[in-house]
């Protein structure tokens, strides 16, 4: 397919370097022969002795030799060991909508990739992280494990790796210097100095991370004052017989003098802030942290403090700044909450600030921020489960528990989280819970999710369940609901008659008290649907039309991809191809944005048959290609549908016998041979015949997308802002610049800018 070739891209989602690496030449020199003979390594030692950076250096390093790249898995906010799996899927990119035990989903999704799996901080969840990984590896012969932990897991074939600290004589110093250097740009070591920073760091062992938090010190004092002061420090504890030979003892040391050198309202926003699981923003802080005795506006400064100290990482992103604590300073923090007392109050505090971020996000989601709110939420996934997690493990606070797993609807349904959204909801809805619209609306949404997840006994339980409670109550948005579950349900068994009539209700509900933002769009959408499978297309397109304008006012981007998606499946059943591919290929820039996979691929399904209807059977092949290893990530091909089943069954006859088996066989192993950023690019492209328009001349060797990604460059634009301008994933702008550089022979973005806006000069 030589229009859609694309440049190797390194798959993966390994997090960038936030700081400079020092050292461990041969560490990671041990660690990559290690990975060639092993196809499990596990890398201990203990807490700070630098395990997570440099495996994934090590990872980084080796991404190359995985033609499915390297992922990435944080396990330290993890509480509950039952959703070691749903965490592994997640970063992996599955949004597995079935039923069925997750780990075969994993398996099978392994099972013929050549792929490298990094699962840090596993000591706390070790025999969940054992279990599953003796699974993966058993099912995936392609697939390395890379682990971090501070115990080896006992898993069979294990190798273990034990990482010393830094030599103190020599990349010790080297690390002081450099993190002393960021935090006081003047600093520069003398002759003078080398004798304390040799003692200092000797005393710290060489562990990172206490070599870091001393070096912060520099700001403040100078660098003989430090080594005395951790020296009298330590002779103050060897004098208690606290013993400090081991290492663990020197990192406990410095984190302690540390806390020493906080103020002691610093001190208490450092144990409040360890409730927090992985990233917060500053709002989250002042709401959480603030109270008679730490004033709200003091909090700015507070935190500032700590992240001065290096107790607080600062991360920066497109909506603003979030921080957090590193694991270790996040245990040393809930220590000092325990002796405080207050543990079960600021746990509370943390649930109602996400309680109330979940209403916001329900009460805000059919609106022109669902981008920004699943960002959002995301960066907060971490934070939800620890709320959850602390309501519905207590039964004072179970009611709260309740009602956020239900307002987070959209997050489990339009996010791709429907089964941890099972999970919460099924834990919820099985304690004892008093009749309350809570409870009403945590059935509905129940029953919608397992509807999803293609649960259709689950479901249709729930539904029986809500249906008096809704009545009782008059809820006629929950009795809108029920009309719509029951209408989709209709679609799916293939009468479409009662679908209509059920989906007609549903709208009729939430024009006249219900829900007029989602629960009304749903519910034409349902329609729609029902009267495309009816084979009544032109009513189907009107409805399709409705839901699209009426997604516009609100600026619903969701339900507007849906309605795109609606619009074309019409196109394509009234003989218009050509005008299906431009609404599916709207419904699937939306929909990518979102990680909405189940939408995704329907999208891409739907091109595919209008590809072979426009008689171009290799594009419709690859497409099929392109969806199949998005329905792969869902767990639940074409959500069950014996129609949309069909449907791809009979583009893969047509095209078949168009093609022949040789023919198909090689489209098909195309299409199967783009990851998901590059299947989706090359579904958003115009069709192979007639061939893509070449960019103008003199703009060779460039592409047309990279004559395009040149001219924005010329523009002025960031390359966020570009992936942005051409809805395309931030990672594909990076390649498009890469590659520009390369052709270019280039070293810089300005050079790109200055060669493009010459030769705009010349096509003017």
């Amino acid at each position: 397919m030589p229009e859609t070739t694309r440049a190797p891209r390194l798959r993966g989602n390994l997090p960038a370097e936030l700081s400079s690496f020092v050292d461990r030449v041969g560490e990671r020199a041990a660690l990559k022969r290690l990975l060639t003979a092993a196809r499990l390594v596990t890398v201990t030692g203990v807490g700070g002795v630098g395990k997570t950076r440099t495996t994934l250096r090590v990872a980084a390093e080796v991404q190359r030799a995985f033609a499915d790249g390297a992922w990435f898995v944080d396990l330290s906010a993890l509480a509950r060991a039952d959703l070691v799996v749903e965490a592994v899927g997640q970063s992996l990119g599955l949004r597995d909508q079935s039923t069925r035990p997750q780990v075969e989903i994993l398996a099978e999704y392994l099972a013929g990739r050549r792929l490298l799996l990094v699962l840090d901080n596993c000591e706390h969840l070790a025999e969940s992280c054992a279990e599953l990984i003796d699974s993966l590896l058993r099912a995936a012969p392609g697939l390395r494990v890379l682990t971090t932990s501070r115990q080896p897991l006992g898993v069979q074939g294990e190798h273990v790796f034990p990482l010393p600290p830094l030599p103190v004589d020599d990349a010790a110093v080297t690390l002081f210097v450099e993190r002393a250097r960021a935090s006081a740009p003047g600093f520069a070591l003398t002759d003078a100095d080398q004798d304390a920073v040799d003692r200092l760091c000797r005393g710290l062992d060489g562990i990172p991370l206490a070599i870091e938090l001393a070096a912060v010190r520099t700001r403040a004092l100078p660098v003989r004052q430090i080594a005395d002061l951790l020296d009298d420090r330590f002779t103050l504890l060897s004098r208690g017989g606290a013993g400090i030979g081991g290492r663990h003892e020197s990192l406990r040391t410095a984190i302690d003098w540390s806390y020493g050198l906080c103020t002691r309202a610093e001190g208490l926003l450092w144990a409040r802030l360890s409730v927090f699981a992985g990233q917060f923003d500053l709002a989250a802080a002042q709401q959480v942290g603030a109270d008679g005795e730490l004033a709200g506006a003091n909090i700015v400064r507070l935190v500032a403090g700590l992240v001065d100290k290096s107790i607080l990482l600062c991360e920066t992103h497109a909506a603003g700044a979030s921080y957090r604590l590193l694991d270790t300073i996040r245990e040393y923090g809930l220590e000092l909450l325990l002796k405080t007392g207050e543990e079960r109050r600021l746990r509370r505090r943390h649930r109602d600030f996400y309680l109330e971020l979940a209403r916001r996000f329900d009460a805000e989601w059919c609106g022109p921020d669902q981008i920004a709110w699943y960002l959002r939420l995301s960066r907060e996934h971490s934070n939800i489960r620890a709320a959850l997690d602390f309501s519905l493990s207590d039964p004072a606070e179970q009611e709260a528990g309740l009602e956020m797993a239900a307002a987070l609807v959209y997050f489990w349904i339009a996010c791709g989280h429907c089964r941890e959204g099972r999970h919460y909801l099924d834990l919820a809805l099985g304690l004892d819970q008093a009749p309350s619209p809570a409870l009403t609306k945590a059935l509905w949404v129940c029953a919608w999710v397992a509807q999803s997840q293609g649960d259709e006994t689950a479901a249709k339980a729930r539904v029986a369940q809500c249906r008096p409670l809704a009545a009782a109550q008059a809820d006629t948005t929950a009795a809108g609901w029920i009309a719509y579950l029951e209408s989709a349900d209709a679609t799916l068994h293939g009468d479409p008659v009662l679908a209509v009539a059920l989906a007609e209700e549903s709208v009729d509900r939430h024009r006249n008290g219900g829900d007029l933002g989602t629960g009304l769009l749903a519910g034409l959408a349902a329609q729609s649907i029902a009267l495309a499978f009816a084979g009544e297309f032109d009513r189907e397109i009107a409805i399709a039309e409705e839901t699209r304008q009426l997604s516009d006012e609100r600026g619903a981007g969701w339900m507007r991809s849906y309605a795109d998606y609606l619009r074309a499946l019409g196109e394509v059943g009234r003989g218009a191809p050509g005008v299906a591919v431009r609404y599916a290929r709207d419904a699937l820039r939306f929909k990518r944005q979102l990680g909405d996979s189940a939408g995704c691929a329907m999208a891409v399904d739907v091109l595919a048959t209008a590809a072979a209807t426009l008689g171009e059977a290799e594009r419709a092949v690859r497409l099929l290609g392109v969806s199949q290893r998005i329905w792969e990530t869902v767990g639940l091909p074409q959500l069950g549908s014996a129609g949309m089943t069909a449907t791809r069954a009979l583009v893969e006859e047509q095209a078949r016998a168009k093609l022949g088996d040789r023919g198909f066989d090689a489209a098909l192993a195309d299409g199967l041979g783009l990851d998901r950023e590059a299947g989706i690019e090359y579904a958003l492209d115009e069709p192979s015949t007639p061939p893509a328009v070449p960019p103008p001349a003199g703009w060779a060797p460039l592409t047309r997308r990279e004559h395009e990604v040149a001219v924005l460059i010329a523009e002025g634009l960031t390359n966020q802002q570009i992936a942005e301008r051409l809805v395309i994933g931030r990672r594909t702008a990076n390649t498009h610049v890469e590659h520009i550089l390369t052709k270019l022979d280039f070293t810089s973005r300005a050079q790109i800018a200055v060669w493009a806006t010459e030769r705009q000069l010349l096509d003017d």
